[in-house]
């Protein structure tokens, strides 16, 4: 069964008798996916064939090669799972404003389903796309565990107030998925997707290579699910924050693309019936900030941008806007790794590097950037600039919010007042050695 509470109608319209069609983008997998089980589920009720589209964007935000490869290997094994189903997968290319309605008139598709995402460009695609079509038009949370929407209807001021709401949920929302269905032989006549034509129809970055160390595809997100709970969850509580040990996840990337669902991950932790204090450190992160996330970018279009800090915090980083600061950098020097402290510099090395930074460096290496930028808007720039470049998981509510709350004081509450920062959090190099051995991880990325 499907909780009705993860669907809604973003617009009516008169059903024809053609195909069902999931626009898959956000939740790039097969099984685990509510979106493409509501599909599946209503073309079989109606007994009408299924097709899954994928429309391809050839440059989106900051993502390079880097971000699109990864991407791009997770859509091949779609492909491959999907035809073991009898379901059509289709690749489309440009824009989804254009390109969508067109595919639906031309298969005369019945109704169309997409998943959710609070970001606002694909929030303005679903909008474009809806004008241009006469069919129903859905919306699935296949994201998020409490659905975004059914959770809160506004702007949650931090994990304390979304954290009951989300809890009292659970017991409703973390349910076993249903197996995705063998359909008919599918009455969809597919061409077969050339991917090197595809990437080479990319307009992106080529200079960020792709990182080795992690493989891409649903596959590959359910074996690091099951290595974490084997050989790093016992002591998640203990080494999580430590950037020198091997203690996280490594799951980010993987729920950033839909290559794995967060509820999987819930349901197997849960089943594991392991070290206490670990599940409820792990929980927190991956379930309570993950969604407080998703409600800050949906409910606040000004995310990425000063305006959309709290109001205490623009006024006090305003009022130290004039502060001088004893470091100024420019983009340019952060990108390089070019500042006058190692332990920042390894920092970014490491992002440059995997793709991927320790998320309490996350935090330090985003707080510095505002100390030594001229302005709060300009570090905000920055640091979404070298997020969304070259983290795997850029472009995402998390580090949209994880950076908001650095720099702009989101979800947290006002500190003891100090230069540049006002009464902004502050984190600083002692801070980071009484945590972890910090030459370790400076020799380790210098």
């Amino acid at each position: 069964m499907i909780n009705e509470k993860r669907i809604r109608l973003l617009k009516p319209g008169f059903e024809t008798n053609g195909p069902v069609v999931y626009w898959m983008s956000r939740d790039q997998r097969v099984h685990d996916n509510w979106a493409l089980l509501f599909a599946q589920k209503m073309a079989i009720e109606k007994n009408r064939p299924l097709a899954v589209i994928f429309c391809l964007v050839s440059d989106f935000l900051e993502a390079t090669i880097r971000q699109y490869g990864f991407m791009l290997k997770g859509l091949k094994e779609i492909e491959n799972r999907l035809s073991d189903f009898n379901i059509s997968f289709f690749m489309l290319s440009g824009n989804p404003e254009y390109e969508i309605p067109s595919f639906i008139k031309k298969i005369n598709a019945s109704c169309l389903i997409s998943d959710f995402d609070p970001l606002r460009i694909k929030r303005i695609w679903k909008r474009d796309v809806a004008k241009s079509i006469t069919i129903p038009f859905y919306e699935v949370d296949a994201h998020n565990i409490v659905p975004c929407l059914f959770v809160s209807d506004k702007i949650e001021f931090a994990a304390y107030t979304i954290r009951p709401k989300i809890n009292k949920a659970l017991i409703e929302f973390l349910d076993e998925y249903p197996s995705i269905k063998q359909m008919k032989t599918s009455e969809l006549s597919v061409n077969e997707i050339n991917w090197k034509q595809v990437e080479k129809s990319l307009k992106v970055n080529q200079e960020v290579k792709e990182v080795n160390w992690l493989k891409p595809g649903e596959t590959a997100a359910l074996e690091m699910l099951e290595d974490f709970i084997k050989n790093r969850f016992e002591n998640y509580y203990l080494l999580r924050n430590d950037p020198t040990k091997e203690g996280q996840s490594n799951l980010s990337p993987y729920l950033h693309f839909g290559q794995i669902s967060a509820q999987r991950i819930a349901l197997e932790v849960k089943r594991l019936n392991g070290n206490r204090e670990s599940e409820k450190a792990f929980l927190e992160e991956m379930i309570i900030r993950r969604e407080l996330s998703d409600n800050f970018c949906y409910f606040n279009p000004k995310y990425d941008s000063f305006d959309g800090f709290h109001e205490w915090a623009k006024t006090s980083l305003n009022q130290h806007r004039k502060d001088e600061r004893e470091f100024i950098y420019s983009a340019k020097d952060f990108e390089q790794a070019k500042t006058h402290e190692d332990l920042w510099n390894a920092a970014q090395t490491e992002l440059v590097r995997n793709g991927k930074m320790h998320g309490y460096m996350r935090m330090y290496w985003a707080k510095k950037i505002l100390e030594w930028s001229k302005s709060p808007e300009e570090a905000l720039k920055i640091a979404i600039y070298l997020n969304d470049k070259y983290e795997l998981d850029g472009r995402d509510p998390n580090g949209y919010t994880g950076i908001a709350w650095s720099i702009g004081g989101v979800h947290d509450r006002p500190w003891f007042e100090r230069p540049v920062y006002g009464k902004i959090r502050y984190m600083n190099r002692n801070g980071a050695e009484k945590k972890f051995d910090i030459d370790s991880y400076i020799n380790k990325f210098s």
